[in-house]
């Protein structure tokens, strides 16, 4: 990644976001930075590399949505970028881009997933109490209704990675249908689980956005983790 491009992306988030400190400004400049350096290394071993042509189309098409190449220029020089920068940073974002989509279409359109509803109190002694009230032979949906009048209780269907309580979502797939979890904390409260079906599914759109996102996180992840990564800034 060549110091000018570095430069730019920090004018420009400098221009965007004045009132941050510089250290975290050229911090958060160097991760999307190697996010994408990382992605876009990732395309090219999948096969695609961005032309001169269609960089050249790409830079036409800015100006002409600019109003012309001198309102592109102006506009480059106002956030910080040169022409040359202004080249890689395109570049280097359609690669990065493509990457993101090519994660994006291996998540599959249809996958194990779990219908279920809860109980989700802020204290431990309610759920006991409420987990005692199940096993004496209460009904788990009258008991939802009442703890959550709106929606009794319903988790809907979900995948894997869907929920924000991992161990929430640990236990639904646990469960096998008509089964009951025990107690379980989280940073919500604490949880009972009932879960009411299960089986292969196709994603909503909502989910299989998430999925996608997750996936491409993930993917950043595993990259960091395994590249040997060298910042050699002034």
């Amino acid at each position: 990644m060549p110091q000018s491009l570095y430069d730019a992306w920090l004018a420009s988030y400098e221009i965007a976001f004045p009132q941050n400190p510089d250290e975290d400004a050229r911090q958060a400049v160097l991760d999307e930075l190697t996010a994408q350096v990382l992605l876009a290394q990732g395309a090219e071993q999948n096969g695609y590399t961005v032309s001169d042509d269609t960089l050249d189309a790409r830079i036409q098409q800015a100006a002409e949505d600019a109003g012309g190449e001198k309102a592109l220029a102006a506009w480059q020089q106002a956030n910080g970028f040169d022409a040359e920068s202004f080249r890689d940073a395109l570049r280097l974002g359609m690669a990065s881009a493509w990457q993101r989509d090519w994660i994006a279409s291996n998540v599959p359109d249809e996958v194990e997933q779990v219908k279920a509803r809860q109980l989700l109190v802020l204290d431990e002694e309610t759920a006991n109490l409420y987990l005692g009230q199940l096993e004496a032979g209460a009904e788990f949906a009258t008991l939802a209704s009442i703890v959550d009048p709106v929606l009794g209780g319903d988790l809907y269907w979900f995948p894997r990675g869907y929920l924000t309580q991992p161990a929430v979502e640990e236990a639904a797939f646990a469960l096998e249908p008509g089964q009951i979890s025990e107690i379980i904390q989280s940073d919500l409260g604490y949880h009972i689980i009932q879960v009411l079906d299960k089986g292969m599914r196709p994603l909503s759109t909502d989910a299989r956005s998430m999925l996608q996102h997750k996936a491409s996180a993930d993917w950043l992840t595993v990259q960091r983790e395994q590249s040997e990564i060298e910042i050699l800034l002034p």
